[in-house]
């Protein structure tokens, strides 16, 4: 059995750990957190009891509070990712709106319509937590944003002043800290007021890129995530976790428990209130399984906790920063070559640029034609984003092995790929004194 892994399995599974697949905002496990997700499987496969995996289950909680600068009150929750860390953080957001209006929907169901505002670049994970949570997708109000893809404090407080009186229940307010897209990032300061103005809860949504703040050079982007009343991140991005690690977290965990708790089962007489356990089995531990929607879980504390062992936070630096200056290392190549055209200016580690010609083509056609090339070719594996309605090539360059070389040698396939398709259908790449016809882009940061 374990030949047939080796010489059938392996070999025919996902690129996503190469170096150069820069497709998807996740990426291959380093070894240690491989080590410590094997570890917990084999000696610690549930979330629960007095474990020292359990113990590295809040430990670690405590640790990424910390490293991203959040409120020392926050405390947190992992789960799968974050589709789930949102969902958690949603329930939340909606439990706590209603109980200030006298209801519990965690026990009753909802009883009014229910209001989600962010903007039409959000992941989208947020409208199916507002499907799963009963508010229903079309409880998600878009809110305008700027040719940054950053929402417009404006258009938000416009949109909150309109409904004030429409009897809805405006339940959150979600900014994005690094969109899926071109990681831009809110101005988190201005919405989180507006939000507080409103008594409405403030989310920033992190996954991919709440680890940005520990690049002193997008920094001052993150002023005001102090305002948030949740936030998420998952580890098994930009910290190389294995997939399937988020958190979550909120100022008061309380309401987390009053949002998801399961009520009391007779079965379960563990409590994490036992005094002088000895045994492991003799207390619950933290009740984790009431912060959130799964009860069975891994105890993935302990992989965050051997990642940070590992780089520390001066390495995880260090490797935010490369990544970011890979993305702008891209942009530079793409401004000054005559075939490529930048399409937006990266604030984090995405980069949307694509191939151009001055002959009469389809440029959407001609750069799906070379994406699809570089999918086939396996050295080079970006996806694609439609920027101001046109199709972009989009690394994202996450992967704790890929490096500098990954982004010339990206960019180099690009018009290597480029310039023959263009000779295969009879043209010649071109090389005007002028330069190609060039979209006009802000300047970095200019979310803010």
């Amino acid at each position: 059995m374990i030949d047939e892994i080796g010489r059938w399995l392996l070999p025919n599974a996902s690129q996503i750990p190469h170096p150069g697949s820069t497709s998807f905002i996740t990426t291959g496990a380093t070894t240690i957190g491989a080590l410590a997700t094997l570890a917990g499987s084999v000696a610690s496969p549930q979330r629960i009891g007095a474990t020292a995996f359990n113990h590295l289950e809040e430990l670690s909680l405590h640790w990424l509070a910390a490293l991203f600068e959040l409120p020392a009150e926050f405390q947190g929750v992992y789960s799968s990712g974050g589709s789930t860390a949102n969902l958690v953080a949603l329930g939340g957001a909606r439990q706590a709106a209603l109980e200030r209006r006298g209801m519990d929907p965690a026990r009753d169901g909802l009883r009014r319509c229910c209001r989600l505002y962010t903007t039409a670049l959000t992941h989208h994970t947020i409208q199916r937590a507002a499907a799963v949570l009963g508010m229903g997708r079309s409880a998600v109000v878009p809110i305008e944003h700027d040719e940054q893809g950053c929402m417009r404090p404006d258009a938000l407080r416009r949109q909150l002043r309109a409904d004030a009186h429409s009897g809805d229940v405006p339940v959150a307010v979600i900014a994005n800290a690094g969109t899926t897209s071109t990681g831009a990032i809110d101005p988190l300061r201005a919405i989180g007021e507006i939000a507080r103005a409103h008594g409405v809860w403030f989310h920033v949504d992190g996954a991919y890129g709440l680890p940005g703040i520990l690049d002193p050079r997008v920094k001052p982007l993150y002023d005001g995530l102090a305002l948030a009343d949740s936030v998420v991140v998952d580890p098994h991005k930009w910290l190389g976790a294995p997939v399937g690690i988020g958190a979550t977290f909120v100022r008061d965990r309380r309401i987390l428990n009053r949002a998801f708790t399961q009520e009391h089962a007779d079965y379960l007489e563990g409590s994490c209130s036992i005094d002088d356990v000895q045994h492991s089995m003799e207390s619950l531990g933290i009740p984790y399984a009431d912060f959130g929607v799964e009860l069975s879980a891994p105890a993935r504390g302990a992989v965050v906790w051997a990642l940070l062992r590992e780089i520390g936070v001066q390495g995880l630096r260090e490797r935010v920063c490369r990544h970011n200056s890979m993305a702008r290392r891209v942009a530079e190549r793409a401004r000054a070559h005559p075939r490529l055209q930048l399409m937006q200016e990266p604030t984090l580690s995405i980069c949307c640029f694509r191939y151009v010609s001055d002959v009469p083509l389809d440029l959407d056609a001609l750069n799906q034609g070379i994406h699809r090339e570089l999918l086939r070719n396996g050295r080079n594996m970006p996806s694609t984003a439609r920027i101001a309605g046109a199709l972009a090539i989009r690394p994202c360059f996450i992967g704790a092995r890929t490096t500098e070389a990954h982004a010339d040698a990206l960019v180099d396939e690009v018009i290597e790929v480029g310039d023959r398709l263009l000779a295969e259908q009879g043209f010649r790449a071109f090389e005007p004194s002028s330069g190609a016809v060039r979209l006009a882009v802000p300047t970095p940061g200019g979310c803010a």
